[in-house]
């Protein structure tokens, strides 16, 4: 035996200390192997929108439902299935309308409670014993394990389980309890959640959202485009602050900041009024909607102007003192011809419908005012010292990354660089060129380094500016389109000036050869692995389909964004991966969780099967397998040293 595994297995003895300690968790471990693979779920582009993300995640799109109908069979009715599965969304909420409604509450609660720990049973029985335990709520773990757990010693059960229901209505302890199966039964229907970019911008509370990631059991998060420049203003980068805080005054979600984050806006909405109070701008409508405060308006278009000014400004800064990023053409500023009132976009003159810049010096454009840099220093310091950004920030650098490698699946938001060949494109840095996995790769590091080095160090700064470039940049793997046209959007009515050109990924990943040959650059089985991402809506009213590539990539960017949802027909698309294989699940718009409780509704509206497994996966056919089969193995050889004498065993 090699000196390197001699001391290993030392280590590990320390943890099983005789043969019979090493022999049991063999055992344990390789009954593991054959369990039911858990669920995975799939979201992506959620976009603030807190009510549906929450409805979704509650009901797993449709498998909280699924797992009613497995286990209840016709032995409810439709009625009883859709109240069953409404109050385990939802329990407080529904209970309360319960108890306004019911004659004979205790009855209701008994029936309740033997359904909810029918369900709970069911869905727990793809676990072992250990990981329910370690789900179950502290409060009520005792009782719930008593209830779930088979007691082959208790001669008359249902008396037992009878009077462990009785007690819990008597002692007034039920609608406590059914609060705890109902969340427990949320918790075991999905074993680990996918977000594949986008948590950010156009809806009303990323930070909702983002307080209920950080709670979640088991989640990892592929950036999106939107998350990094978020990523960016928590570390000070200021041109992807300007973009965020110009977004959400756009979309009326100036609240996010103020109220949700806490972050002062009164600098820049002082600075609006002085100078931008007698200005055009009717090219700054609010997009806003239900619950949006029309009296703040008229301030919030002068916001909305003077921030976007900023960001050009800060924008052209970054792309002069990178001249390695090739985005000259989007030096757009020193274009403006502010007697004819045009712009030369790209070698084309156009006509502008707002030249009303009272802070842009036509002799040096991109040069901030002195007031300008106090209202950014300022924004700055506050993203900076903002402790629920910085920890929803860090939870995105904690569990999430350019792209993940997950039980033989590819998940990333946005595309792989390529041209109209398929070749990968090429991006230097610092002279080194870097293209396919590397681009992924150097791309994370730089936009770690830009949160986590060395504060105000030149190297830091530097990588900043790639996290912007991480943002809008053409060969950015969360953009993947020429140019970002958000100038051209807000001055030139022209819509022929609003194009933006996607890469030619977005038509080639209709090939399966393709789609193999990313799975490929990543260390995949192209005959088993599929490419999950988002990012660009797919319109499923024109007829597009979000299965690519011969079933083997799926675009699950279906309109979550209500922003989005009149371009692609429905609400989102979501997946569901598990042991009878993978889903994909469309939605319909979502009203309200009022709505949803109120009228026990659900919103998972199609579900078509993308793969169904030929024999059922177990927990040996994923990543998680491949961990424990490794565990084992270092176990045997420990038992392997006791019975030869090459380790001594000892007494626990």
């Amino acid at each position: 035996m090699e000196e390197r595994d001699l001391k290993y297995l030392k280590s590990l003895s320390k943890q099983y200390p005789n043969i019979a300690s090493a022999s049991t968790e063999i055992i344990n471990l390789s009954s593991i192997l054959n369990l039911p693979k858990g669920t995975e779920h799939f979201l992506t582009d959620i976009h603030g929108e807190y009510e549906q993300f929450n409805h979704v995640l509650k009901n797993g799109s449709g498998s909280v439902r699924r797992k009613i109908d497995e286990e209840f069979g016709n032995s409810l009715t439709m009625k009883d299935k859709k109240s069953l599965a409404t109050l385990i969304y939802y329990p407080k909420e529904k209970m309360e309308l319960v108890l306004k409604e019911e004659d004979n509450i205790d009855d209701w609660y008994k029936i309740t409670l033997y359904r909810l720990v029918e369900m709970t049973k069911h869905c727990a029985s793809k676990y072992t014993r250990s990981k329910v335990r370690k789900a179950l709520p502290k409060d009520f773990a005792y009782v719930i394990e008593e209830l779930i757990t088979e007691k082959e010693e208790v001669e008359d059960k249902e008396a037992y389980y009878n009077e462990i229901i009785a007690t819990i209505i008597r002692i007034g302890s039920a609608p406590d309890f059914i609060v705890a199966l109902s969340e427990l039964i949320q918790r075991l229907v999905v074993d680990h959640l996918h977000i594949v970019g986008d948590i950010y911008d156009r809806g009303p509370g990323p930070h909702i959202i983002m307080r209920t990631l950080r709670y979640y059991h088991s989640v990892d998060v592929q950036w999106g485009n939107h998350d990094i420049i978020w990523m960016a203003a928590a570390s000070g980068e200021t041109a992807c602050m300007a973009n965020a805080i110009r977004i959400a005054a756009r979309y009326g979600n100036l609240d996010t900041l103020e109220e949700g984050y806490g972050i002062n806006l009164i600098p820049l909405a002082t600075f609006a009024m002085k100078f931008y109070k007698n200005t055009n701008c009717d090219a700054f409508k609010i997009k806003y909607s239900t619950g949006y405060d029309t009296s703040e308006l008229s301030l919030d278009m002068r916001m909305h102007k003077a921030i976007a000014i900023i960001q050009f400004k800060l924008e052209g800064q970054l792309i002069l003192r990178h001249p390695e990023f090739h985005m000259d053409y989007r030096l757009l500023l020193d274009k403006i011809d502010f007697e004819k009132k045009t712009v030369t976009v790209e070698g084309v003159e156009y006509p502008m419908n707002d030249v009303d810049f009272p802070t842009i010096d036509p002799k040096d454009p991109y040069k901030l005012t002195q007031e300008e840099e106090d209202v950014v220093d300022r924004l700055r310091h506050a993203f900076r010292h903002c402790d629920k950004l910085q920890k929803d920030v860090r939870f995105l650098y904690t569990k999430g990354s350019m792209y993940k490698v997950y039980n033989g699946n590819l998940l990333y938001h946005g595309c792989m660089p390529m041209d109209e060949e398929g070749n990968y494109l090429p991006f230097e840095i610092d002279g080194v060129s870097y293209k396919g996995k590397a681009l992924f790769d150097i791309l994370e590091s730089l936009a770690r380094k830009g949160y986590y080095g060395e504060h105000r160090s030149a190297e830091r700064k530097r990588a900043q500016d790639y996290m912007w470039y991480i943002w809008a940049g053409p060969l950015s793997p969360v953009f993947g389109k020429d140019k970002m046209t958000t100038f051209e959007r807000y001055f030139i009515d022209d819509k022929a000036a609003h194009h933006e050109e996607k890469n030619p990924y977005y038509r080639l990943y209709n090939e399966e050869e393709t789609v193999n040959r990313i799975l490929e650059e990543f260390g995949l089985d192209p005959e088993k692995g599929h490419i999950i991402n988002g990012h660009v809506p797919v319109e499923q009213k024109k007829g597009e389909s979000p299965i690519k590539g011969n079933g083997k990539l799926l675009v699950i960017d279906g309109g979550f964004s209500k922003a989005y949802q009149g371009k692609t027909g429905i609400a989102g698309y979501t997946l569901v991966s598990n042991s009878h294989g993978m889903t994909l699940v469309s939605h319909e718009p979502f009203e309200s969780a009022e709505s949803a409780i109120k009228n026990e509704s659900d919103i998972f509206s199609d579900t078509v099967m993308v793969e169904q497994a030929p024999v059922r996966l177990r927990v040996a056919d994923t990543d998680i397998g491949e961990e424990l089969r490794e565990s084992i193995r270092q176990l045997e050889m420990l038992l392997t040293a006791y019975r030869e004498g090459i380790l001594v065993e000892k007494d626990r």
